[in-house]
């Protein structure tokens, strides 16, 4: 497993939440498990431009930091979905003010970018 070469700051809950979150499609996983897609085939539909290998990395960090749990079915073929957490849960309402805060200023940004 990778081992990072510079401790990780975690002096204060911005740096903690970048820690978790970090990851170019992390919040799209956990937005689109919010919404109903539990599915690996599901989630790798609906994030078309990652790959499977970047979805399976990331959604291991998520499992690792307690934000979604693998839920894997005792059946053949093998079967497995994927559920928000309590703490997943509660990272939604900062994900919908923040793409909220991107609508708001979309004329603006798309501008610079």
């Amino acid at each position: 497993m990778y081992e990072k070469k510079l401790p990780v700051n975690l002096d204060c809950g911005l740096h903690l939440f970048l820690q978790v979150v970090q990851g170019k499609w992390k919040i799209n996983l956990l937005w689109a498990i919010h919404s109903g897609i539990k599915r690996p085939g599901e989630l790798q539909r609906k994030i078309p431009n990652a790959t499977r290998r970047v979805l399976d990395v990331q959604l291991g960090q998520l499992i690792e930091h307690g934000l979604i749990n693998k839920v894997v079915f005792d059946q053949l073929p093998l079967k497995v979905e994927y559920e928000l957490t309590g703490l997943g849960e509660s990272l939604i309402p900062v994900i919908a003010v923040t793409a909220q805060w991107g609508e708001d200023h979309r004329n603006e940004l798309e501008k610079i970018l």
